[in-house]
C-alpha cells in the first residue's frame, strides 16, 4: 500500500514571510513553497504520478499496489485511515505499508542519509492539578497553588525515565554510531550493547534528537492558574505531553511522574487507553530494496537507517493491525532547516523529483512484475 495524507495542519499568512502565502503553491530560487509541500502532498503527488506512469508502461506488478490518500491526519474527528480499518479493512489489508515518517538528510547539499521510520513513540497527555482555599493576595501564605504546581512541573522537567531500546532503536544507533563523531559513536555502540550504560545515555543525551530516541519524555506543554490578579490562586493545571516509547505503559509513565514530584497534593488525571503497536520488521524483503534503490538513485556511500519517530503517523495504527508502516519518502533536505509545520515550508525542487525516481524503483522493486507487450 501506498499511503499519503491530503490534509495539512493549520497556517496562518501572517506567521510566514510576507512575500509568500501558506495556501498559494509558489516556485522560487529552486524550492517549492506552501503549507503541505513537504507533509504530505510532495509524496501523495508522487504517488499519483508514479502510478499514472505505471499505467502507460502497461506495467503488471506481482502483487497487487494500493493506492490510499486520506483525510485528517493532522487532526479532525475523522482519521481516513482509522475509518477504512474501521468500515474496509480489506482494501487496505496489505503486507506492508509506504508511508511519511522518514527521508533524507543532506549533508554540504549531497545526500548523506535516507532513513527509514519503522516504529513511532505515543503520544499521551497528563492534566496535572493543585488547589487550595485561596485569598486576598494582601495576605500571602505558604500553600499557593501556583507555586506548589511549578515545583511539581519542575521535577518532571529533570525527571528521565529509563532507557527502552527496541530493534528499530538498536539498529539506529549502530548504524549512526559510524557517522558520528569518535565519542558520540562509541556511547551509541554502548548503549546497544547495555541499555543501562549510565555514561553512554548522558553522553548520548547531550543531543535532544538523540535523547528523544532513549526513551519515554514528558514536557509540560500548556499552563493555566489562578482566577484574579488580586487574588491567591484556588487552582493552578498544566498539560504534560508524554511521548512513549512503544510498548511503555501510560500507567506506569503516569505512576513514574507522581513518584518524580513526590507530592500527595498534586492530581494526575488518569491514564489514558492507548494504541501501543510493536515496531515494523526490519527484513530483508522490505530494507533490501530501499537499500538497493537508494544507493542506485542516490549513490553508494549514502546509509540507509531505520529510526523511530518521536512524532506519529498513520503508520501507528496500521502498525497496531498488523500491517507493518514504513517511511520512506526519498525527499532529502538540510536536518537543520526542517519547516513542516512551521513558517515557509517548503521542498527542493530537484530532491523531489529525485524522490518520484526513488519511489518508482522502489515500488516496481517490491512488487516486481513486468510489462505487458
Amino acid at each position: 500500500m501506498l499511503l499519503a495524507h491530503l490534509d495539512v495542519v493549520a497556517a496562518l499568512k501572517t506567521d510566514w514571510s510576507p512575500d509568500l502565502d501558506p495556501f498559494k503553491f509558489i516556485e522560487r530560487d529552486g524550492y517549492y513553497y506552501g503549507r503541505g509541500t513537504s507533509d504530505d502532498k510532495a509524496m501523495g503527488s508522487i504517488f499519483i504520478a508514479n502510478m499514472l506512469r505505471f499505467k502507460q508502461e502497461k506495467y503488471v506488478p506481482d502483487r497487487d499496489i494500493i493506492l490510499a490518500l486520506t483525510a485528517d491526519e493532522e487532526g479532525g474527528g475523522s482519521n481516513g485511515v482509522r475509518w477504512l480499518l474501521a468500515n474496509h479493512k480489506e482494501l487496505i489489508d496489505a503486507a506492508y505499508a509506504l508511508n511519511e515518517g522518514g527521508g533524507g538528510a543532506l549533508r554540504d547539499g549531497k545526500p548523506f542519509i535516507n532513513s527509514v521510520g519503522a516504529a513511532e513513540k505515543v503520544s499521551a497527555n497528563f492534566t496535572v492539578s493543585t488547589a487550595n482555599r485561596g485569598g486576598h493576595s494582601s495576605v500571602p501564605r505558604d500553600d499557593n497553588a501556583i507555586y506548589q504546581l511549578a515545583m511539581a512541573l519542575t521535577r518532571i522537567g529533570t525527571f528521565q525515565f529509563p532507557v527502552m531500546l527496541n530493534e528499530v532503536t538498536k539498529a539506529y544507533f549502530t548504524k549512526t554510531a559510524a557517522i558520528e563523531t569518535p565519542e558520540m559513536g562509541a556511547a551509541m555502540r554502548a548503549i546497544v550493547a547495555n541499555q543501562n550504560d549510565a555514561a553512554a545515555s548522558a553522553t548520548i543525551s547531550r543531543d535532544p534528537r538523540y535523547r528523544s530516541m532513549l526513551r519515554t519524555t514528558c514536557v509540560a506543554t500548556v499552563l493555566s492558574g489562578g482566577h484574579a490578579r488580586n487574588a491567591l490562586p484556588q487552582t493552578a493545571t498544566a498539560n504534560v505531553n508524554c511521548r512513549m516509547a512503544p510498548g511503555h505503559d501510560p500507567a506506569d509513565v503516569r505512576a513514574g511522574l507522581m513518584k518524580a514530584v513526590g507530592d500527595t497534593g498534586v492530581s494526575f488525571s488518569r491514564s489514558p487507553a492507548m494504541e501501543h503497536a510493536a515496531p515494523s520488521p526490519l527484513s530483508a524483503e522490505v530494507m533490501g530494496p530501499i537499500e538497493k534503490v537508494t544507493k542506485d538513485v542516490f549513490g553508494p556511500s549514502v546509509a540507509v537507517i531505520p529510526t523511530m519517530g518521536t512524532g506519529a503517523t498513520d503508520s501507528k495504527y496500521l502498525r497496531a493491525v498488523g500491517i507493518p508502516g514504513y517511511g520512506v519518502s526519498g525527499l532529502f533536505g538540510d536536518p537543520n532547516d526542517a519547516r513542516a509545520h512551521g513558517k515557509d515550508e517548503r521542498v527542493l525542487i530537484k530532491s523531489y523529483y529525485q524522490a518520484q525516481e526513488f519511489l518508482y524503483r522502489l515500488v516496481k522493486e517490491m512488487a516486481s512484475g513486468k510489462v505487458v507487450p
